[in-house]
């Protein structure tokens, strides 16, 4: 397993009693992790016992810090070094309501040179690709639509969590990924309109699987999942767990998707094992979720519904 992060960042998680807009705010206690999208999916899938490589570009004046995470975690490190700094963004986290607050920072310009490179390290994929998040300044929008093309080509299998111009552009083929998941808010702006409810949510999500992608999973939020196939539609909805932090909860999902392939799981417990380790991660700070058999036990509590 792969995954690639273009735009990475180190998240700092300031925590707050309450968020009061235009005060004075006194923090409880500050946390700094390496995050981005697929950072964050290549640490959950690490906590599964799954062999792992990142790739993407750091900055190298501050990589430590992912040195770190992947030293911990035993993912391969195949990530790029460009010069500068990688970005820091803000989650504020307002303990009395649960809600986090992002400020999220443009990040660095790469070069032609290191954006090449590192795309030779994504065609070193042999399974499943995950390309996700943000792009930095400069990188054409159709990057992941150019990778997911000579990716499948090789029969790899490309699971994509983009919004925007990146997905509009791999959205619009001629090659679809096998799997894509894009939040309530991604997919309405992907179909230029609101989607206010599961059934006009489902109708988008089955459009695109009949545009070519093997599994759509559109996360709601506390409203749980949908997972669709040109055979079947399913809705998993989340566990009551406590929660510590909501950042990297859908970044969680797109692991437990991927773990759920590889494995060659049937949709309804690959939809059960996604949910449950978002859910999961919902406990903890950071992208990670809290070991194998945790996962494995919300799991089993779990039920995937059929929907029309």
């Amino acid at each position: 397993m792969l995954t690639l992060t273009l735009n990475p960042a180190i998240d700092a998680t300031v925590t707050l009693e309450a968020l009061r807009p235009g005060a004075v705010n006194t923090a409880l206690h500050t946390e700094r992790h390496a995050a981005g999208k697929g950072i964050n999916v290549a640490a959950c899938l690490a906590d599964w016992g799954a062999d792992v490589t990142a790739t993407g570009l750091l900055g190298a004046d501050n990589d430590s810090i992912f040195r770190s995470l992947f030293r911990e975690k035993l993912i391969a490190d195949r990530c790029i070094r460009i010069p500068g700094e990688t970005r820091t963004n803000i989650k504020i986290l307002d303990r009395t309501s649960g809600e986090t607050t992002d400020i999220n920072m443009p990040g660095l310009a790469p070069d032609a040179g290191a954006v090449e490179s590192c795309i030779a390290e994504v065609q070193r994929a042999t399974d499943i690709a995950v390309l996700s998040g943000s792009l930095p300044r400069g990188v054409a929008p159709d990057i992941y639509a150019r990778l997911t093309a000579t990716l499948a080509a090789r029969g790899v299998r490309v699971v994509a969590d983009a919004s925007g111009g990146p997905l509009q552009a791999l959205l619009a083929g001629p090659v679809m990924p096998h799997a894509v998941k894009p939040n309530r808010h991604e997919l309405e702006g992907l179909v230029g309109h609101a989607l206010p409810d599961t059934a006009a949510l489902l109708a988008a999500a089955r459009r695109l699987v009949a545009q070519g992608v093997g599994l759509v999973v559109v996360s709601m939020g506390g409203e749980g999942a949908l997972f669709v196939t040109a055979d079947a539609a399913l809705r998993v909805k989340p566990p009551s767990v406590p929660v510590t932090s909501s950042v990297g909860a859908g970044d969680a999902m797109v692991a437990g998707i991927v773990a759920g392939l590889a494995e060659k799981l049937p949709l309804p417990a690959l939809a059960c094992r996604a949910t449950a380790f978002a859910a999961g991660k919902l406990r903890k700070t950071g992208a990670q979720i809290p070991g194998r058999a945790a996962v494995e036990a919300i799991a089993a509590t779990l039920a995937a519904d059929p929907i029309d």
